[in-house]
């Protein structure tokens, strides 16, 4: 008797607790995908519209370059090759890698050997283009290596590098330095310093730029759970914005898999990024031209096409008739001939060449 009733207990007492870890399951199942699909819906539905007219290259784009350029490995036939590819197109700054920096911010000279040959030839084959020094390095923000732009000393080396580049006929100065935090008050430093000295020498200081938070606060949250931000606040955004010639929104590697879904991002981006940017300073926004298969980025559904769509949409939305602002080709060693044929077609072509 008392084992029928034990066994008897013991199913009520299962009954209701399966019943309430399958109610649980079920909320916590709905909070985390609802959200998804809810943002999903949205990103599709910023996607759809009608292209407005104008909402084409305003002849202010700009390509990342190899090493190759500047180390011996490429020659003039490659760069005739390259001069008819950009033909007809809005290319007008070519961001070539030129370092990395030195963890302690210097540049040794060597790193850029051939830069008196491209920048003069450039100049010659295709006239109006502009040649700048790309120079990057890893931060120390979520690792003990790397460049500490918290030290005076390093912003100083930095400053000099920069001082090199153009000393050496550079047209300007990329930044990209990664991972950059929200907020980070010494990059802003090194901005102040090294934009009064492009502008003293009249040459142009643009960056790199990570993506706007797409929900408010949401790189604080990304930095609580990962220890990698990602985003920028909209408010950092603004103030880097304000203190250079040109900003390019990295807006890649982004983990959508759908190309719509990819295209809604981007165009969200861009509006994010247009109400950020202050009307003198050129917004680009980056289109990727490389394949890779991981978690953040899926080449299949981060396109070309897809982003082009994406931005037209926003500019014909919120600022269609915004001069400066263009879209950054990442990267040439990468790119395919569709690649090239995405943005002719899509964005780039003032005539066909």
């Amino acid at each position: 008797m008392r084992g029928r009733t034990a066994v008897a207990m013991g199913r009520m007492w299962r009954g209701p607790r399966g019943t309430w870890t399958r109610r649980i399951a079920v909320v916590v199942a709905a909070c985390v995908v609802l959200p998804v699909v809810t943002a999903g819906a949205a990103l599709r539905l910023t996607y759809t519209g009608d292209l407005k007219d104008g909402t084409r290259t305003r002849g202010r784009d700009a390509v990342w370059m190899g090493h190759a350029w500047l180390d011996g490995r490429k020659d003039d036939a490659d760069l005739a090759a390259f001069a008819r590819r950009v033909e007809g197109t809005g290319i007008k700054d070519l961001y070539v890698h030129a370092g990395p920096l030195e963890h302690d911010g210097t540049l040794p000279a060597g790193r850029y050997a051939r830069a008196g040959w491209l920048i003069a030839a450039v100049h010659r084959s295709m006239p109006g283009v502009r040649v700048h020094a790309w120079l990057g390095d890893v931060l120390a923000t979520e690792g003990p290596d790397g460049l500490r732009l918290s030290r005076a000393a390093t912003r100083e080396a930095v400053l000099g590098a920069a001082r090199q580049v153009l000393d050496a006929g550079f047209d300007g100065v990329h930044f990209d330095l990664e991972p950059l935090h929200s907020g980070d008050r010494d990059f802003l430093l090194l901005l102040d310093d090294v934009h009064a000295l492009t502008r003293g020498r009249g040459a142009t200081l643009s960056v790199a730029a990570a993506q706007i938070d797409p929900l408010p606060s949401l790189h604080t949250a990304a930095g609580a759970l990962t220890d990698h931000p990602k985003w920028w606040s909209q408010a950092y955004f603004r103030q880097v914005a304000r203190r250079v010639d040109q900003i390019a929104v990295m807006s890649y590697d982004t983990a959508m898999p759908l190309q719509s879904l990819y295209g809604g991002y981007v165009a969200h981006q861009t509006s994010l990024a247009l109400a950020a940017t202050p009307a003198g300073t050129d917004l680009l926004m980056g289109l990727p031209f490389y394949r890779e298969e991981d978690m953040s980025h899926h080449g299949y559904a981060e396109t070309p096409a897809a982003a082009i769509h994406g931005l037209r949409l926003a500019l014909g939305r919120d600022d269609a008739h915004r001069e400066r602002f263009g879209v950054a080709l990442y990267v040439d060693f990468a790119a395919t001939a569709g690649d090239w044929k995405a943005y002719r077609d899509g964005w780039g072509a003032t005539s066909r060449a």
